[in-house]
C-alpha cells in the first residue's frame, strides 16, 4: 500500500477513536479540501509566487497545519512529498486537474483541484511549469492521454513517480520540445 494511503487511513481511524473517546460518541472528520490559490502564496519550496508561473500547482495538507502548504507546480509537490520525513505528516494531497485549462494561467480557484493520490500525470511531455519541466495532472486517463498525443511524454500514476521520474524530467521535456518545433528549437507552446 502507498505510504500515504496508509497514513490516510491510519490518520482517520485515531482521530476517530480518538474524538470517541472524549465524548463517548463516535465523531469522523473529513478530508480537508482544496483552497484557493492567494495572489500572495508562495511556493513551499522554491519560494516562489505561486500565480505568476504557468502549468499545473498542488497543495498538500498537513496534520497540524490549517491552511495547505502550496506549490507553483507538480515536480516541487513531488519533491517535497518524496522527502522521507514527509509521509507522517500529510494527509490530503491535490494537484490541479489541467483538462480545459489554461497551461499559462490555470488559475486560483479550488474547483479545479482533484485528488492527487487518484489523478493522472504527464511525464517528459513538452510543456513547461514553473520550475522548468513538470509533470501534467489529470482527473481522467482520456484527458491525460490526449494531451499525451499532442505533447508527448507518458502516462503515470502517483505511487509511480520516484525521485528518478523527476530527475528526468529535464532531459525528457527538451526531447520531446524539439520533436514539437519544425525549426528544432525548444519552445512553451
Amino acid at each position: 500500500m502507498n505510504p500515504y494511503r496508509r497514513r490516510a487511513v491510519q490518520a482517520v481511524g485515531l482521530v476517530f477513536l480518538g474524538a470517541a473517546g472524549c465524548t463517548g460518541e463516535p465523531q469522523q472528520a473529513g478530508p480537508r479540501l482544496a483552497v484557493e490559490i492567494s495572489r500572495g502564496d508562495f511556493c513551499h519550496v522554491c519560494g516562489m509566487t505561486i500565480l505568476e508561473y504557468p502549468g499545473p500547482k498542488g497543495q498538500a495538507h498537513e496534520h497540524r497545519r490549517e491552511r495547505p502548504l502550496m506549490f507553483c507546480s507538480t515536480s516541487d509537490l513531488f519533491a517535497y512529498l518524496l522527502q522521507p520525513e514527509t509521509a507522517a505528516r500529510v494527509r490530503e494531497i491535490y494537484v490541479q486537474d489541467m483538462d480545459g485549462r489554461d497551461w499559462q494561467e490555470p488559475g486560483p480557484g479550488p474547483e479545479g483541484f482533484v485528488d492527487a493520490l487518484e489523478a493522472w500525470y504527464v511525464a517528459g511531455q513538452a510543456r513547461m511549469g514553473a520550475m522548468g519541466p513538470t509533470l501534467a495532472s489529470f482527473s481522467t486517463r482520456q484527458a491525460a492521454e490526449a494531451f499525451s498525443g499532442e505533447f508527448g511524454g507518458r502516462l503515470l500514476r502517483f505511487e509511480e513517480i520516484d525521485l528518478e521520474v523527476l530527475r528526468n524530467l529535464g532531459g525528457d521535456t527538451l526531447r520531446r520540445q524539439r520533436q514539437h518545433q519544425p525549426n528544432g528549437h525548444p519552445s512553451d507552446h
